[in-house]
């Protein structure tokens, strides 16, 4: 499954808390501390799932920032003459 699109999120964030939520049962069955280490890895494993989100959204907002700066700038290379409808219409702004 593709992790890009909204369900690919959705399934990431409930298979990963899943695990999480079973290894803190299992060892809390094991020693014998049954909501301690099934509420700490809960936490921890929600707190790291939203910020591989946040940091993977950031690039991606970083990444459009890029593509729209230079889409603005035009082709490498161009040159606006002096005095052309370009030019004049920003003076004119």
């Amino acid at each position: 499954m593709n992790s890009q699109d909204p369900l690919g999120h959705g399934m990431d964030a409930v298979i990963m808390l899943m695990l999480f939520v079973g290894a803190g049962y299992g060892l809390d069955r094991l020693f014998g501390t049954l909501p301690l280490f099934m509420i700490g890895l809960t936490v921890f494993g929600s707190v790291g799932i939203f910020a591989r989100f946040y940091y993977q959204y950031a690039a991606k907002m970083d990444q459009h920032d890029e593509e729209r700066r230079a889409k603005l700038a035009g082709p490498a290379g161009t040159v606006i003459a002096r005095g052309s409808v370009a030019d004049t219409n920003s003076e004119a702004a």
